[in-house]
């Protein structure tokens, strides 16, 4: 594989979410360097990146490994994205453009038609972009990397189940947009909030041990109230 030096640290990245390198293992970097078709130079900057988002820790008389996050560290970063993404979300309704309402609500229109037909293949890349664009429409450069890198993150220890109700799922995108495009900050931010709260019950701990894997993260909020919503 060869590929640019400015992006061995996404392929690094990306390949550490897939679970390429699992959690503990050693990153040398002549094998990186191997892998990716670079020099060691980019792949000594791209560990360094990665250390300071916390998906790479250096040992003493081992070097750069795949970090081992603990579950306190892995349920903080839910805890985190219930927080940021409903601010985000309070964000765009007030600097948001009209081509960020263009791609929201076109990626609403093919989320709700995929999960009328009961296609799920798509589902999840499309609430990907949807939570990606709704960041990028806040404004803030700071808060949409953060965001990306929590949801990097979160995709590298948690393991994901289908909504059990899509299209209430797509609704509530359909919820926030309105909101958004209304400029309605408070009324997005709390859609979001009750949104992002529902969506976490759906997620669970790759690395749980074998009393904890079947069980889903808990939550204080009762499912998003869709008809209260829609005033």
């Amino acid at each position: 594989m060869r590929i640019p030096a400015h992006s061995v640290c996404t392929a690094i990245r990306d390949d550490i979410v897939a679970g390429v390198y699992e959690r503990g293992s050693r990153l040398t970097e002549e094998l990186l360097a191997r892998r990716y078709g670079v020099s060691r130079v980019p792949v000594r900057e791209a560990l360094r990146t990665l250390e300071a988002e916390g998906f790479v820790v250096t040992r003493r008389h081992a070097g750069a490994c795949v970090a081992e996050p603990t579950e306190q560290e892995a349920a903080d970063l839910l805890e985190m994205r219930m927080l940021l993404e409903p601010l985000g979300a309070a964000r765009a309704a007030q600097r948001r453009t009209e081509a960020h309402l263009k791609v929201l609500r076109g990626l609403v229109r093919l989320g709700q038609e995929r999960a009328r037909r009961g296609n799920s293949e798509d589902l999840r890349s499309l609430g990907g972009w949807f939570h990606e664009t709704l960041a990028q429409a806040s404004g803030s450069h700071a808060l949409t990397s953060m965001l990306t890198q929590l949801r990097h993150k979160i995709a590298w220890m948690y393991a994901v189940d289908a909504p059990a109700n899509p299209v209430e799922s797509w609704a509530e995108h359909g919820a926030i947009v309105d909101a958004v495009a209304r400029g309605d900050g408070e009324r997005a931010r709390a859609v979001t909030a009750l949104h992002t709260e529902r969506a976490t019950v759906a997620h669970r701990l790759r690395f749980a041990g074998p009393a904890e894997r079947g069980d889903r993260v808990r939550t204080s909020q009762p499912p998003v109230n869709m008809t209260g919503l829609r005033h």
